[in-house]
């Protein structure tokens, strides 16, 4: 299936799913979705599946605040005076337990959750629909995107709020709210769901894109086991998967024509020829036409300018790397397909500072003169790149640093740079995998989580208002509190 009929589909099931919010799994109302009608053939149980697509698209999730949220965060933002103040309070940490923003993270991750469990928990009726109309094996693959995907919800949850209420859509959860679980719980709930996604999904090259994979599974499944020190266990994870490299060309990672190449695992779908009207109502239902991301318009030089690469982040690359042509523009680079060049003036802010770098990833420049408010342009959530890292990560923990060695040199061989030596201690080995992560991977919402299971986010962010022992973790959203009888203030996280 193409990209544009899977997003059709995936809009019909929205609109047919979308009624499975936290407040409504009961389905037996005549008006709702009864699950003994629906699931009788493949397309209703396709369209199910892809309702659970949606909310990753979502204003509140990759459709816009992921990005300010993380990369303000782990301070790869620096922001320009026109920045809306409710996208600062995550650059200084002064966001609460009001926050609606988090709320609405909150939400939506529980929503994509609450699809998700619509599938998984008739896998019973899925399994009787006769196998002329639907295979075994696509049974099976269907529940294994379902269980990826919640699995993918709960992550979101896990690394931003610690423990959060477990829902999986069966009789045990509780119509006034579930209580909550600890993070271990969680874990394990991810762990269970990415096993059995990882044995059940179809391949990258037999499955359509947009889709999960048995590839993503596996390096999701690797990430997990990576963030609890499981190192080996990652190890097999990662090795288990095939048909992945590096893409020629950085940059061929963040534009529109080259989705979905040889380096992706996973992305999240934009498309904005399917239609853009939802995209500032649709912050957390994953509902109506809502497949534009407004990462081009707020991050780019010309049009919001809100944020601006950090001199950090600037200062972390090595001369002559070429990731950095692939991440910022600078003053006399060009664009709209290089019939116009950038100059210095072009990167004054509202408030009339002239900054040197701005952000390239994810911009439409390259083909045009203008992000409008809106971009098509996938966001990738894993890419091989990354796998690599972590597999150089697992291997210097339990393996050898020459095998660590080499899957960094693999990296930075496509970034033009010289390949590290092998004869490296574990020590410096691991700070080559904190420099490459940061300088690869950067801008991808990534380099926040990974200062904080390396331990290392206090003394990053020493000079901005972060506070150990609290700042790792969100607030639990007094709206969630004050509408869950399961919950009180005493399970609010430390320190908020």
């Amino acid at each position: 299936m193409s990209k544009y009929k899977l997003l059709v589909v995936l809009l019909m099931g929205v609109f047919l799913v979308d009624s499975c919010s936290e407040n409504d799994l009961e389905l037996s109302n005549p008006n709702q979705l009864s699950p003994d009608t629906f699931f009788s053939n493949e397309s209703q149980v396709q369209s199910a599946v892809n309702a659970a697509y949606a909310n990753l698209q979502t204003f509140s999730l990759y459709g816009r605040l992921m990005f300010y949220m993380m990369d303000n965060m782990s301070h790869e933002n620096a922001g320009n005076s026109q920045q809306e103040g409710d996208k600062v309070t995550y650059a200084d940490f002064s966001f609460d337990s009001s926050n609606n923003q988090i709320f609405d993270y909150w939400d939506s991750c529980y929503r994509g959750i609450n699809k998700a469990n619509f599938v998984i928990s008739n896998s019973d009726l899925i399994n009787e629909i006769s196998d002329g109309e639907l295979s075994d094996e696509m049974k099976r693959k269907f529940v294994g995107e379902a269980r990826f995907l919640r699995a993918y919800y709960y992550w979101l949850l896990v690394n931003r709020f610690g423990g959060v209420p477990i829902r999986t859509g069966g009789a045990d959860d509780l119509a006034e709210g579930s209580p909550r679980s600890t993070k271990a719980e969680v874990i394990n709930l991810i762990i269970e769901d990415l096993t059995y996604a990882s044995e059940n999904l179809l391949s990258k090259s037999n499955e359509d894109n947009g889709r999960a994979t048995k590839g993503a599974a596996q390096a999701f499944l690797g990430k997990v086991l990576l963030y609890e020190e499981e190192y080996a266990l990652a190890l097999v994870a990662f090795e288990a998967m095939s048909g992945y490299d590096l893409e020629t060309d950085y940059y061929d990672n963040f534009k529109e024509e080259t989705e979905h190449g040889i380096e992706s695992v996973f992305e999240v779908e934009y498309n904005i020829s399917l239609g853009t009207d939802a995209k500032w109502d649709s912050s957390v239902s994953g509902s109506g036409p809502n497949h534009a991301t407004f990462r081009g318009q707020d991050y780019g030089v010309l049009n919001w300018f809100n944020v601006y690469p950090s001199d950090d982040l600037v200062a972390e690359f090595e001369p002559g790397d070429n990731r950095f042509q692939g991440s910022f523009y600078v003053p006399g680079d060009t664009y709209n397909n290089g019939q116009n060049t950038f100059v210095a003036s072009d990167f004054a802010e509202n408030g009339g500072n002239v900054r040197s770098v701005a952000w390239k990833k994810y911009q439409n420049y390259y083909k045009q003169t203008d992000e409008a408010s809106e971009s098509g342009i996938n966001v990738k959530i894993i890419r091989y790149s990354d796998v690599l890292l972590m597999m150089a990560e697992c291997e210097n923990e339990v393996g050898t640093q020459a095998n660590a060695i080499g899957y960094i040199n693999r990296v930075r061989a496509r970034a033009g740079l010289a390949n590290l030596p092998l004869t490296l201690s574990k020590a410096q080995v691991f700070d080559a995998i904190v420099h490459e992560r940061k300088v690869e991977l950067n801008g991808e919402q990534v380099r926040f989580d990974d200062m904080i299971r390396w331990g290392i986010v206090a003394s990053e962010l020493a000079d901005t208002n972060f506070q150990s022992g609290k700042h790792e973790l969100w607030p639990i959203p007094d709206r969630e509190i004050s509408s869950n009888a399961n919950l009180s203030a005493a399970d609010q996280n430390p320190g908020y």
